[in-house]
């Protein structure tokens, strides 16, 4: 039954490959969901923004399953899909200050209605079919640059997560409260006796010859043997939440089969602090249209580039078009519509979902298990919040993943200049903005401007020119003073 609705056959996989893919896809961005609570309340920077840290977990767990789920029955791709990194640093950091500027209180509901309303507009774009026709206009070379830059953008973050490369990024007080002042300088760590780097580094080695020998589930077994090691290393009292230690120790490891469930499982957070909280008529306002467009954008490019470039590594791209693309795009809409409504940022499409299409995912299936690991979550917080809090034991596999999508780097058009350089600005812009959308907009922006000059305007579609337009005045008048 799976394979027939799945197509597993006509894909050239098995349920097995695509359970292993889903599982590795989940892992590897499983921590989001202790990431996103802990930024969107506050607590990641020590100070509050009012928001309930379960309830938001809560909230990230059922928007991520639904529109992976949707993602995986509907559209049938292997791609899973969570509030996104980025957003959700722009929800806090520039949102809320903006928002409260303005003279709203509990400025956190203001903001879950500017995000619901951003997905509205997302929703409606993905009806009327204008993202699948901005995907559709991209070149083969600028959608190969897409992969490239996501793969370097994720094995920059599997090193930053090691502790290998670090940033002098900081938090700084400013007039509405805290901002993030993000450095632009990284620098190797040169502690390679710390435990987390001889641990990363044991993972790196370990998931890299797995792969080499041509392991099957290689990626899924460097997280778990990295896991293993962790523990050895740093010890189960280091790694597990905080709270739960001396029960896990207690009467010298003579555990009752109750204390050691009860640190393993774990009711769900209520959702109540945060449940339909958005306030939609405040977000309906004309000081905050700039908020929504900005959303809206981020979406949209952090959508499409993840797309673009996990599609590219997995071979679904047919004569330069993505099949099934508008249902694609309407899981990460739908996702962000309820996810607002639930209480957490904008939903989009993980750039981690690489990671499950090189372990050999191909269908929906794997999207589909990527969901249930989510809904899972809500029952093994503990496990899942150890994983996530320790996020060396999936940094090797984010390194190797990069490495592979670097392999789409050889059908780029180098010899075109034309082609080249926007692509090649696309895949230094995603790793150094840190930021998928950024890149994207970066390479959109130059791209039909060096055609036009050039004396090739014929080979620009009339909405790519029509985009480069819109970017700049994006980030002009918009992106700028907001920050």
């Amino acid at each position: 039954m799976l394979s027939r609705w799945f197509g597993l056959d006509d894909l050239g996989t098995t349920v097995r490959t695509e359970v292993l893919a889903g599982t590795t896809t989940f892992l590897t961005m499983a921590y989001i969901i202790v990431v996103q609570p802990l930024v969107l309340s506050g607590q990641m920077f020590g100070f509050s923004t009012g928001m309930d840290f379960g309830s938001v977990m809560t909230a990230t767990c059922l928007a991520a399953a639904l529109a992976t789920l949707i993602m995986g029955l509907y559209a049938k791709y292997p791609i899973a899909q969570a509030p996104g990194m980025g957003e959700n640093f722009f929800f806090v950091f520039t949102a809320l200050p903006v928002i409260a500027a303005a003279g709203h209180t509990n400025a956190w509901s203001v903001a879950l209605g500017v995000v619901f309303i951003s997905g509205v507009l997302f929703f409606l774009l993905s009806l009327t079919g204008v993202r699948e026709a901005i995907l559709h206009s991209v070149s083969p070379s600028m959608k190969n640059a897409m992969a490239v830059g996501i793969g370097l953008f994720i094995a920059f973050i599997g090193l930053q997560n090691a502790g290998l490369i670090v940033s002098s990024a900081a938090i700084v007080p400013g007039a509405n409260g805290p901002i993030l002042s993000t450095g632009t300088l990284v620098k190797l760590n040169h502690h390679f006796a710390s435990v987390d780097l001889v641990l990363f580094f044991m993972g790196l080695i370990l998931t890299a010859v797995l792969h080499v020998r041509k392991v099957r589930a290689s990626i899924l077994l460097g997280i778990l043997g990295t896991t293993v090691l962790a523990l050895l290393f740093k010890g189960v009292i280091a790694l597990w939440p905080a709270g739960t230690e001396t029960v896990f120790f207690k009467d010298s490891m003579l555990l009752t089969r109750f204390s050691v469930a009860s640190k393993i499982l774990a009711a769900p957070p209520s959702l109540a602090p945060t449940f339909f909280k958005m306030n939609i008529k405040a977000a309906l306002t004309l000081s905050m249209f700039p908020l929504i467009i900005i959303f809206l954008f981020m979406d949209l490019f952090d959508t499409l580039g993840t797309l673009v470039g996990v599609s590219e590594q997995a071979g679904f791209m047919k004569d330069n078009r993505l099949p099934r693309a508008r249902k694609a795009m309407i899981s990460d809409a739908v996702g962000t519509v309820v996810g607002a409504g639930l209480g957490t940022s904008t939903v989009t499409s993980f750039i981690e979902s690489a990671a499950g299409v090189e372990q050999g995912g191909r269908s929906g299936l794997t999207a589909v298990v990527a969901a249930g690991g989510f809904l899972l979550a809500l029952f093994f917080s503990p496990m899942v919040n150890m994983l996530g809090s320790y996020p060396v034991i999936t940094a090797p596999a984010l390194v190797i993943v990069g490495a592979m999508m670097m392999r789409n780097v050889i059908k780029i058009d180098w010899k075109d200049y034309s082609e080249s350089i926007p692509a090649f600005l696309m895949i230094l812009g995603m790793p150094l903005a840190y930021s998928v959308a950024d890149g994207l907009a970066l390479g959109f922006i130059v791209y039909p401007l060096i055609k036009l000059l050039s004396g090739r305007g014929r080979e620009v579609s009339w909405l790519m020119t029509g985009l480069s337009v819109v970017l700049i005045m994006y980030f002009i008048f918009l992106r700028a003073p907001l920050g």
